[in-house]
């Protein structure tokens, strides 16, 4: 019995005690994040980042929020199918630039969108970033995919503008579903412009942009053939090493009367990408040009209808959005905290892409169960003081009856 009574006793010191940290692990995981589903976003083209994190504060400890949350995502699934650390990271309004230095060094590499920073990237069409810490403050560009909250005309605006535009979706507030606006849905579907990208891609491709290395060789046996090798660095990659290794797209350019006849990689015909406008390797034709996508590291053997030489061949640089395209679309997912219910919607529009910003399921925000912690402190309280009055052997005070002091007097 004095067991169970110091264990009771124990209990009541304890839990009180342990409350603040058990609320700090009150969330529920997003089950779908293991699941073939989170596969199929991943082969889809889409990228999963970081929200936050339930019970821990942006303001108190931002490294603790992107730990905690970059730790639950890669212990689920991969960032993306070009690379599987997280790399995009939503940062709330308010903190200072030494918090985004710390998340940066972290590996979150864009924090977005509408930070705050005096330094920016894509707020608007001519806002295109120069340094790492830009895209610490990515812009807001186009507007929701929320129905009725959308703006078409502010949106169509922005895409004939170029550049980088960041469009956002919630699709649940509390309990109530949102529905997203068709027509925006549409009309993005119809342009053929467009580059369907996420965060990490985009700026996995401004990575490359800044440092890159390129090697263009005829082969000796046969002058028609043209090996184009986008190369792997050190020097590149470690002064960018989050960077996933992404398709870039070079514009190739042969001497006047010469065309390319076959493009190839790893001996296998390469794929045709006109038309296409999602992140592929691949190839295709631009009046005299021909645009060749693909990653650091990889090698492309074009074969030309006649012999050339070396010094006859250019290539232009690399395009400012990936395919040649006008201008890159991302849609950020905030508050991500049911894959399914969130992405279930997009199936009948597969080439939209998603950065979906994950955070756990708040699973009791207000902590319920607290009161009675406090019953069970009162209660075991009161047991606990009944047991040792009950069981005093009469020599304290607490006894009910004390025995009375007996005096020997000397007769």
């Amino acid at each position: 019995m004095q067991r169970a009574v110091a264990l009771l006793l124990f209990a009541v010191l304890v839990v009180p005690v342990s409350a603040p940290f058990a609320a700090a692990e009150a969330w529920e995981e997003d089950g779908w994040l293991e699941t073939s589903m989170a596969v199929e976003r991943i082969e889809a083209g889409d990228e999963f980042g970081c929200y936050g994190m339930p019970g821990l504060s942006w303001a108190n400890d931002p490294g603790a929020v992107a730990t905690a949350c970059r730790d639950y995502l890669t212990a689920r699934t991969p960032a993306s199918m070009w690379g599987d650390a997280p790399v995009s990271l939503y940062t709330p309004p308010g903190l200072p630039a030494t918090d985004h230095t710390l998340l940066g060094d972290l590996g979150f590499v864009v924090h977005g969108d509408n930070t705050g920073l005096a330094t920016s990237a894509w707020h608007n069409a001519s806002d295109a970033p120069s340094f790492e810490e830009d895209w610490y403050n990515l812009g807001r560009r186009g507007g929701s995919l929320e129905k009725e909250v959308a703006q078409m005309d502010l949106l169509e605006a922005e895409l004939d503008a170029g550049g980088l535009v960041n469009m956002y979706w919630i699709g649940r507030v509390n309990d109530a579903t949102i529905r997203h606006d068709g027509d925006v849905a549409d009309m993005l579907l119809e342009r053929d412009d467009v580059w369907f990208t996420t965060w990490g891609e985009a700026w996995s491709t401004w990575a490359v942009s800044r440092c890159h290395e390129f090697d263009l060789t005829v082969d000796p046996d046969d002058a028609r053939r043209v090996s184009f090798t986008l190369e792997d660095t050190v020097a590149c990659s470690s002064s960018n090493p989050e960077a996933w290794k992404v398709p870039t797209t070079w514009r190739f350019l042969p001497p006047e009367g010469t065309a390319v006849t076959n493009v190839s990689i790893d001996g296998l015909p390469a794929e045709d990408l006109t038309g296409v406008r999602n992140t592929a390797v691949g190839f295709r034709f631009e009046g005299n040009e021909t645009l060749l996508s693909l990653a650091v590291g990889q090698r492309m053997d074009l074969l030309l209808d006649a012999p050339v030489n070396r010094s006859d061949l250019d290539v232009l640089g690399m395009t400012d959005q990936w395919n040649g395209l006008g201008v890159a679309v991302t849609i950020a997912g905030h508050d991500t905290w049911d894959l399914f219910r969130w992405s279930k919607r997009f199936n009948d529009e597969p080439e939209l892409r998603f950065t979906w910003l994950v955070i756990p399921r708040d699973a009791d925000p207000e902590m319920p169960w607290l009161p009675w912690v406090g019953l069970l402190a009162a209660v075991g309280t009161i047991l606990a003081m009944r047991h040792v009055i009950r069981s005093d052997d009469g020599s304290s005070a607490l006894a009910p009856n004390p025995p009375s002091r007996r005096i020997n007097e000397e007769e």
